[in-house]
């Protein structure tokens, strides 16, 4: 299995998403800062992926903090999570990790500060075999919706390289194949950054599961022509309503699914859920960089002067949803009060 992000020598070490396919190069991180350039600059990206390594990066930036003081040394771990929350506004379970890490923290105040550092590393640690866990809950329960020689649409990547491991859309595509069903699965590109062309393409590759990659606007066309069985996408953030927010592009795949007759899942684990967020137009949505959009490879593939819109990601209305996927269960609509019953 592919090892997104690891905890090694009180450094935390995860892979390119950038270099994939063509080179497996991994990213040391040294300090909590190089663990927030790498989720700005999309080293790691993927939401729970995204919450490891902001609770790694607290850890490791608690590690350096040289003091024995604890009110000096709880000034700077604050500054520290402040730093990591603004990393990406959009996906939940940074700031969800970030608090999960500070309440440690709290706990820990009697131990002093190395107790402290070192119930923040456990704490880090434990996360991540947790998300691995909690993903194969998502998929044991997903595969039940998916039959035997099922063809799934998804966009972006949600599998190993966006959570600790397995994954949570493709980690029900696993599921399901494990089960000894027959899955097919069609890889939205996924424009700017291509995540399903490079990413979700490369590791299916890996898991010998069967992938085709299709442009963006050629998910029409195949559900138009009844070649999709069912959508199942990832989350970035779930509102208290079932609105969900995931990569630019899954609203208009939302809805071509809702047109043609097509189950739409989404698959995530409770802490994307955000019970603060009443519906999805709350929900943060971060502009990335022109460049993205007019460059490709470093190189200008729109005319000079010409402006570009970047969103990174969209919201779909619950409407549209057919069935949240969660490590605790299924859940249909309507969404609201089934949420909240998944809440801690």
């Amino acid at each position: 299995m592919i090892e997104t992000i690891a905890w090694k020598d009180n450094l935390v070490v995860m892979i390119d998403q950038r270099k994939l396919p063509a080179q497996e190069r991994y990213v040391i991180c040294k300090d909590y800062r190089s663990v927030i350039r790498a989720i700005k600059r999309l080293v790691i990206r993927g939401a729970p992926a995204i919450g490891v390594a902001a609770a790694m990066g607290v850890a490791l930036g608690a590690l350096k903090i040289r003091t024995t003081g604890m009110d000096h040394f709880k000034t700077r771990f604050d500054a520290i999570c402040r730093e990591m929350v603004s990393a990406r506004p959009t996906a939940a379970n940074l700031a969800w990790a970030v608090e999960r890490m500070k309440r440690v923290a709290d706990e820990a105040g009697h131990r002093g500060v190395k107790g402290i550092k070192d119930h923040l590393v456990k704490e880090a640690r434990k996360m991540l075999e947790q998300d691995k866990v909690i993903n194969r809950g998502i998929g044991r329960f997903g595969q039940r919706l998916l039959k035997n020689g099922s063809r799934v649409l998804t966009h972006c990547n949600a599998g190993a390289l966006a959570t600790g491991g397995y994954g949570t859309a493709l980690g029900v595509v696993r599921a399901a194949m494990e089960a000894g069903k027959r899955i097919e699965v069609f890889a939205d590109e996924t424009r700017p950054f291509l995540q399903g062309a490079r990413l979700t393409a490369w590791e299916l590759k890996e898991s010998n599961i069967p992938v085709t990659v299709i442009t963006d606007n050629a998910a029409g066309y195949l559900i138009q022509q009844g070649k999709v069985d069912a959508v199942v996408v990832g989350a970035d953030r779930i509102a208290a309503n079932g609105d969900v927010a995931n990569k630019i592009g899954t609203y208009m795949v939302a809805v071509l699914a809702r047109a043609h007759k097509v189950p739409f899942y989404v698959a995530a684990p409770v802490s994307t859920i955000d019970p603060s967020i009443k519906k999805g137009e709350d929900i943060p949505i971060e502009q990335r960089d022109q460049r993205e959009v007019t460059h490709f490879q470093g190189r200008r593939i729109a005319p000079k002067g010409v402006a570009a819109q970047n969103p990174a990601f969209d919201v779909t209305p619950h409407r549209y949803v057919s069935a949240i996927i969660t490590e605790k269960g299924i859940i249909t609509p309507p969404f609201r009060s089934q949420l909240k019953r998944l809440l801690p």
